[in-house]
């Protein structure tokens, strides 16, 4: 477990895997968190997934909102009993075209906030901004666009994890 309160509860496996394995392991893990954290038989618990809609975790009882991420060497997933989450992680990293990134997908705040940001420090800082950019939009049930100018309205949590990772939770 990664982090937990307010209903939520953050899970990761760190292995480099194929991405078809990771999902499967990860949707695996959520099964066995929830089964633990809800005192039930795992048999009754399962992941529903249809493609253009967040997936959602079905139990006797109930259905939790649920989020997954994906980067080389470390998956995470996100369980809300109370409602929608989103999770994103990324590797921190230079990207060469990090301003049009910026530009086209986190708006002109984060993109002038990047630019002051000194060299070194640019690499997390885009991260961090990725990551809750995309947790917020998976939160609120919306596909990566470019920016509109719109941010659903969530709760974020920022998730420690070990470099060269960062990781937002939105709920």
């Amino acid at each position: 477990m990664l982090w937990s309160g307010d209903g939520v509860l953050v899970i990761g496996i760190a292995a480099v895997l194929p991405r078809a394995e990771a999902r499967l392991r990860i949707r695996a893990a959520v099964r066995e968190a929830m089964a633990t954290w809800l005192k039930m038989d795992i048999e009754a618990i399962s992941v529903e997934s249809t493609p253009g809609a967040p997936p959602r975790l079905l139990f006797p009882g109930g259905v939790a909102g649920l989020s997954f991420s994906h980067d080389e060497g470390i998956s995470l997933a996100a369980i809300g009993l109370h409602g929608p989450v989103g999770i994103d992680v990324m590797r921190v990293q230079d990207i060469a075209g990090w301003f049009n990134l910026a530009r086209d997908y986190l708006g002109p705040q984060v993109t002038a906030e990047l630019v002051a940001c000194p060299d070194a420090q640019r690499p997390l800082a885009l991260a961090q901004a990725w990551t809750a950019r995309e947790a917020v939009l998976k939160c609120a049930g919306l596909p990566l666009a470019e920016w509109d100018g719109t941010t659903p309205a969530c709760r974020m949590q920022a998730l420690a994890l070990p470099a060269p990772y960062v990781a937002t939770l939105a709920y």
